[in-house]
């Protein structure tokens, strides 16, 4: 089962998820009769996230539902008809709401799979259709994209510091930025490496596992700890973690050892417990000790308290015992990084006489933030043992030449031929055709795996924290010709 994200959790229409801009420009295309006339537009982030080597592409199942249910209703074109201007008219006319009402969804879309590792200028979307219905797909295509690859990328790091055989829970929901801040987290968390959630809501709808322990104020409920442990034990004798730190951290797994104790004898084994302040580093390793001389050497320790990926490898470095990092505020808020980032920009536009392109570019005092014109394909290049060498941009509208070479976007000096016969895959795939989805989409546990293979399939050196590898990404040398002759052509040539 895989169920649609989004139109089965909101009753309402979403055709309004958009900015303002969005719905003035698509007016200012009607009336002047260039809503029909085709474009190209590409969806990307300039930089990858927490100052890291890559980014993990999520948010194409929800943006898929979006599109799949794209349509105004009677409420929100009654909506935009109340809108005034500045002199109390209207802001838009009845003929145009008119237009609106009878808007269907007729373009291309090419994406990048969701858990496919990406770089910086990399196109995640390609849309293709006329230009009023492209330019009202840019802002929620933007909030639905940049938050979950925010998400799924945090998410893959911390499980690039915990390593393939600890469990990941998420435990942020009560952190996040409101149910759907929540929600969304909780699905990129599990695309991008976690093992469950404590969302209960997300467990429903995307089918992820849930997971959760108690709080202190089960502990504090009663006249103290054991009794505690013990009526949880009672309530859950097979699925019981213990949190141990209301009072006193190493008493509190001492008397977990003695419930542990009683519900050995009655045919039961505790499951964990559950450490949530503290040095969590020797914390840990004195808990393991005591559990091992037990004889609970099965029982995991779980830990939580603001964890994150370099945190989590510190822990590591210091000989921490954990088995399960519950990640909350720290995963679900993207905490150090507010925003993905991403932009939707305009890169092609049909001749006025429909048999050609004019290629559009974005120019801009830094060289990083100019867009780059064409109808772009991004094409990755493998080693021998299938893990990606290098990425090229190119443009499909253009053939490409016999000799390729890659070229720094940035940096013109730095080229890299491609050798012939190196081995590729295309990365943006077809969606829909014209309106209609032509993709079956994974499964969010298929994704999840193909994240998972993504990561691992990278140099070590650009996964690593501190100062990243920069993994190389080029514009192909007739596209990059192309971009720098139209950079010169479009900006002013001022006398010194």
């Amino acid at each position: 089962m895989n169920p649609a994200p989004l139109s089965g959790l909101y009753a309402p229409s979403l055709a309004l998820i958009t900015d303002l801009y969005q719905l003035t420009m698509a007016y200012g295309y009607w009336q002047q009769g260039l809503q029909d006339r085709e474009a190209v537009f590409h969806l990307y982030f300039r930089k990858a996230p927490f100052q890291g080597g890559y980014a993990v592409a999520a948010g194409l199942a929800l943006a898929v539902d979006w599109l799949e249910n794209l349509r105004f209703s009677d409420d929100d074109l009654a909506y935009l008809g109340s809108l005034r201007g500045s002199k109390g008219t209207p802001l838009f006319p009845p003929d145009f709401l008119a237009y609106l009402r009878d808007l269907k969804f007729t373009c291309d879309v090419d994406a990048v799979p969701e858990g496919t590792v990406v770089f910086g200028n990399e196109p995640l979307l390609r849309i293709q259709g006329p230009l009023l219905q492209a330019q009202l797909l840019e802002t929620a295509l933007l909030t639905l994209v940049n938050f979950q690859t925010l998400i799924a990328t945090k998410a893959a790091r911390i499980r690039e510091a915990a390593g393939p055989h600890d469990q990941i829970l998420e435990f942020g929901l009560r952190r996040a930025q409101g149910f759907d801040g929540g929600l969304g987290a909780s699905r990129a968390a599990y695309l991008g490496g976690a093992d469950a959630t404590s969302n209960v809501l997300a467990g429903q709808r995307y089918g992820l596992p849930v997971r959760g322990t108690h709080a202190h104020s089960w502990v504090m409920s009663f006249a103290d700890e054991e009794q505690a442990f013990t009526a949880y034990a009672q309530a859950f004798p097979d699925d019981s973690v213990f949190l141990v730190d209301t009072y006193d951290t190493l008493d509190g797994v001492r008397h977990a050892i003695e419930v542990a104790r009683k519900m050995r004898a009655q045919g039961h084994e505790l499951g964990g417990i559950r450490l949530d302040s503290g040095d969590l580093a020797y914390l840990s390793r004195e808990a393991r000790a005591l559990l091992d001389e037990a004889g609970f050497d099965k029982v995991r320790i779980v830990a939580s308290n603001d964890l994150e990926e370099n945190l989590i490898t510190s822990l590591k470095q210091q000989g921490a015992r954990i088995d399960t990092w519950g990640v909350g505020t720290q995963l679900v808020t993207a905490y150090n990084q507010a925003a993905l980032g991403g932009v939707y920009k305009l890169a092609a536009l049909r001749t006025a006489d429909g048999t050609g392109w004019d290629f559009t570019i974005k120019l801009s005092e830094q060289i990083a933030k100019t867009s780059v014109p064409g109808i772009l394909q991004v094409r990755r290049y493998l080693d021998e043992q299938g893990h990606p060498r290098a990425d090229m941009l190119y443009n499909t509208a253009v053939p490409l030449p016999e000799r390729l070479v890659l070229v720094d976007p940035n940096d013109a000096t730095r080229r890299r031929p491609v050798r012939p016969g190196a081995p590729f895959r295309e990365l943006l795939e077809p969606v829909f055709c014209q309106g209609r989805r032509v993709l079956d989409l994974p499964t969010l546990a298929e994704s999840r795996a193909l994240a998972q293979r993504e990561v691992a399939s990278l140099d070590p050196a650009v996964r690593r924290f501190l100062n990243p590898h920069t993994y190389p990404v080029g514009l192909e040398l007739s596209l990059y010709d192309y971009r720098t002759q139209l950079i010169l052509a479009k900006r002013p040539q001022r006398p010194a």
